[in-house]
């Protein structure tokens, strides 16, 4: 009789919701289900029904965290991913996990209509699929796909006008960064972020693709590296040797960067004394999640970068 008195959406509902649950191995009783869907409103089975966009949004990648508040949808956030550290107000959000360690059920407790999540999350992206929770897959390559990204989320979620006028003003920005170091000379750049402390292990850089050599070659600078088609490369000692970058940039992020004096950590370079950023002392260190968090605050990245290059006006 229980049944028969659940309308058949409802129904359908929970057997989605039942589904994603036995996904993660807790589904509950078969009764205690019909209980449920008899017993709440639609709204509360199956989240939030509202046509002008989702207005529950969980994301787990900083850079759409950060999108979704400066196009003014930060409201909207009721979940964020383990590492979004700006603006100060995703304090206040429940943490979902990560890139390698999505929270599936806290996520689906969150009642989300939209989840922002890598586009690599496959496994992720198929429960949330099973369960009917939309998702928004987040792809990067280079700095102009920032903009795209921007403009893409606000056409997903209605605020296609503000999206629209954030990133045409941080492409405005970014050519006017361009334009005032043309007439500079650009020093051949090597751009780390990454090393183990104390040392010249583990060196990573910036190559020629990417969102980061994009960011060097706004700045003024022609990167070391530029000729290697990777975001990412390990370069050896002997490698820089050979390179011979006249200024090496690098980068410190994260919990903690602030709160270091990144300059005593310079020490292992003296080891390349012939290399001419080090014999001229041009090895620079920046602090700041902006250099890697490709978002709205890649104007500031590039501004830093630049003044640290072309410390002259």
């Amino acid at each position: 009789m229980l049944m028969t008195r659940c309308r058949n959406d409802h129904l359908t509902k929970f057997a989605a919701w039942l589904t994603g649950f036995a996904v993660l191995g807790c589904a509950p009783s078969l009764a205690v289900g019909l209980a449920l869907c008899c017993a709440f409103p639609r709204s509360v089975i199956a989240g939030p029904q509202n046509l002008a966009g989702p207005h529950r949004i969980v994301s787990l990648v900083p850079a759409t965290t950060e999108i979704l508040f400066a196009i003014e949808a930060g409201d909207r956030l009721v979940g964020v991913g383990s590492y979004d550290r700006f603006p100060h107000e995703v304090s206040r959000l429940p943490r979902v996990g990560g890139l390698i360690d999505p929270d599936t059920e806290r996520i689906l407790a969150l009642r989300p209509d939209l989840v922002v999540l890598y586009g690599t999350q496959v496994e992720l992206k198929q429960r949330l699929d099973r369960v009917g929770v939309p998702s928004y897959p987040y792809e990067l390559g280079t700095l102009w796909d920032i903009m795209k990204t921007i403009r893409s989320i606000g056409t997903r979620i209605g605020l296609s006008e503000r999206a629209n006028s954030l990133a045409t003003t941080i492409e405005q920005s970014l050519a006017a960064v361009r334009n005032a170091v043309a007439s500079k000379p650009r020093p051949k750049t090597l751009l780390v972020f990454g090393r183990d402390p104390g040392s010249l292990r583990n060196v990573n850089a910036s190559g020629g693709y990417g969102f980061l050599a994009d960011l060097l070659d706004i700045a003024g600078a022609d990167n070391a590296l530029g000729d290697i088609m990777q975001p990412s490369v390990q370069v050896s000692t002997e490698m820089i040797l050979t390179r011979r970058p006249e200024a090496i940039v690098e980068l410190r992020y994260g919990n903690g960067a602030r709160s270091q004096d990144p300059s005593r950590d310079l020490a292992p370079w003296n080891a390349l004394a012939s290399v001419p950023a080090v014999r001229n002392r041009r090895v620079f260190v920046l602090v700041g999640d902006e250099f890697v968090v490709p978002g709205p605050r890649v104007v500031t990245a590039a501004q830093r970068l630049a003044k640290t290059l072309h410390p002259d006006p």
